[in-house]
């Protein structure tokens, strides 16, 4: 008769399964947001596809010994990390997107970090008319690059008016630009409204029209001497988020994760919406190129207030080698 498991064995199971739920879901014990954890779930695809390689050698250490108690433990916890990330990213991928009917009066908002103008004017353009964009977000885009794409437009019979803000106050001088439709009418940058703390975002206001307030938002990424900044600029965006008439888009240096706790009434951050996890797209990577979205991060967004819907949302893997180390994103919202 087979002996049973040792207390001492089922205790360390107990332990070892305990951190590896507390390893895919740091966001329970409010930890998600700290240095290197915030980084690790980034990457979640990558995270579990390490993990899964280090679990498959440490089981074949444990069987090899026969009796490596503590090595078996480490394999099945490092097994449970594996799984459970691989889980989430699967989970993101089938929600089941809006059924909104087509009603007209949709409004397609394009989001691409231009990489410092490693994608060209050019290629910018052509996706705005490939899309038929609306708004479009483009942080890591000058004032210049952002005037030739509204040139190349307008030889094309398609009218934006663009805006570029520099840089954030005592920050980098990595600057972000907006297009919007001229069908959508004037825009002003709402100069009372901060800068995200290190990388400028700001927030653009219709003149006149029934158009959105628009913001561009790209807080700093989460590194360990900068992550109180990026903190606070996930914080910023949750304040413009209580607006109910608001879009934001860029590129947020966050995934949904990172914006847990941060949500108003069920709200992802704020009072928005992510669109990707509204159409079953949060897990697909928007960085960087070289990675496969199925192992990348998606920290590029398209969040809504409360007076939208997405009806489609979709990352462009086409453009891989237009020259940024992000792929643009395209959402397709309705007023309820």
């Amino acid at each position: 008769m087979p002996k049973a498991p040792r207390p001492v064995f089922i205790a360390a199971l107990l332990a070892g399964l305990a951190l590896a739920t507390i390893v895919v879901w740091p966001q329970g014990v409010g930890i998600h947001r700290l240095p290197f954890i915030a980084n690790a779930i980034a990457l979640r695809g990558v995270l579990a596809l390490g993990v899964a390689i280090a679990a498959l050698l440490v089981g074949a250490l444990a069987a090899w010994r026969r009796r490596g108690g503590a090595v078996a433990v480490l394999a099945i916890a490092l097994a449970a990390v594996a799984v459970g990330n691989g889980a989430v990213l699967l989970g993101r991928s089938m929600v089941p997107p809006a059924q909104d009917a087509r009603t007209g009066g949709e409004l397609t908002v394009v989001s691409w970090n231009a990489y410092g103008g490693g994608a060209s004017p050019e290629s910018i353009a052509r996706l705005i008319r490939e899309t038929g964009a609306d708004v479009v977000a483009l942080p890591e885009t000058d004032a210049f690059a952002a005037a030739r794409i509204a040139g190349l437009l307008a030889e094309e019979g398609v009218s934006m008016r663009h805006d570029t803000i520099a840089a954030a106050p005592g920050g980098e001088s990595i600057p972000s630009s907006l297009l919007v439709s001229s069908a959508l009418g004037p825009y002003e940058r709402d100069t009372t409204v901060a800068s995200t703390p290190g990388l400028p975002s700001a927030v653009w206001r219709p003149v006149e029209g029934g158009g959105p307030t628009v913001v561009v938002a790209h807080p700093m990424p989460p590194l360990a001497d900068v992550v109180d900044q990026w903190e606070a600029g996930l914080r910023w965006i949750a304040a413009r988020c209580t607006e109910r008439d608001v879009i934001v888009a860029g590129d947020l240096n966050a995934t949904i994760d990172h914006f847990a706790g941060l949500g108003l009434d069920g709200a992802g951050i704020g009072g928005c919406r992510d669109a990707a996890a509204q159409h079953g797209r949060a897990g697909a990577a928007t960085w960087p190129v070289w990675l496969p979205v199925a192992l990348g991060a998606p920290i590029d967004h398209v969040l809504a207030g409360s007076a939208w819907r997405v009806t489609r949302f979709d990352v462009r893997g086409d453009m891989d080698d237009a020259g940024s180390d992000h792929r643009p994103i395209v959402a397709t919202l309705v007023r309820r």
